[in-house]
């Protein structure tokens, strides 16, 4: 059975919450002091909207990180296609930079997700799809012996958590935090020489 479209007045209701969220937890310190009374309020909805639409916190969470992604996402799937000025490696790099610097401006929210019953970051939508697009670009890396677990490995070392307690703890610069994570790259995939014809876009 096709799925019925959206009422208007239900996707009004959606946009309300989601900017209303957005905004609130973007000027709040810590995303965990954003009750879902405020959002109900702040988007002028029944705090049972948000409940039925989003399930629970860690949906509304969930949803807002998704809309906060989807231009980014769009981005790396654009670079993705023109592969052109760019060396596989060079992508690889390209790819994960985006996800820190996403995740360094957005580590409170990310943080929250993990702890608002979001029990796995791997089950999370947005972890398949970064995880997918850079085992692709892994795949064209030479010498990279398993593009899937080297993804999953590099992946995890940008953890929501690991971030926030390298910049809040530890006072890691978000500069030096990105290029740390440059060397660990250039680490893992180690001295693969780049193909023929390709080189550094940079």
């Amino acid at each position: 059975m096709a799925q019925r479209p959206e009422r208007a007045d239900a996707q009004r209701n959606r946009e309300a919450v989601l900017a209303a969220a957005d905004a609130l937890f973007a000027a709040s310190s810590s995303p965990h002091s954003v009750s879902m009374d405020d959002i109900a309020a702040a988007a002028g909805v029944g705090k049972g909207t948000l409940f039925r639409r989003f399930g629970d916190r860690a949906g509304l969470i969930g949803a807002v990180i998704a809309s906060r992604l989807e231009p980014l996402r769009q981005e790396a799937a654009r670079r993705s296609r023109d592969t052109a000025g760019s060396s596989p490696r060079q992508r690889v790099k390209d790819l994960l930079d985006a996800s820190l610097r996403f995740k360094i401006e957005n580590r409170n929210l990310m943080a929250a997700a993990e702890d608002a019953g979001l029990s796995s970051p791997y089950q999370a939508e947005h972890y398949g799809w970064w995880h997918d697009i850079l085992r692709v670009a892994l795949d064209q890396v030479p010498g990279v012996h398993d593009p899937d677990f080297t993804a999953h490995a590099l992946l995890a070392a940008i953890r929501a958590d690991l971030v926030v307690h390298l910049i809040e703890d530890q006072k890691m610069s978000p500069g030096g935090l990105r290029s740390s994570l440059a060397a660990h790259i250039d680490n893992v995939l180690g001295n693969s020489p780049e193909p023929s014809g390709t080189h550094n876009g940079r």
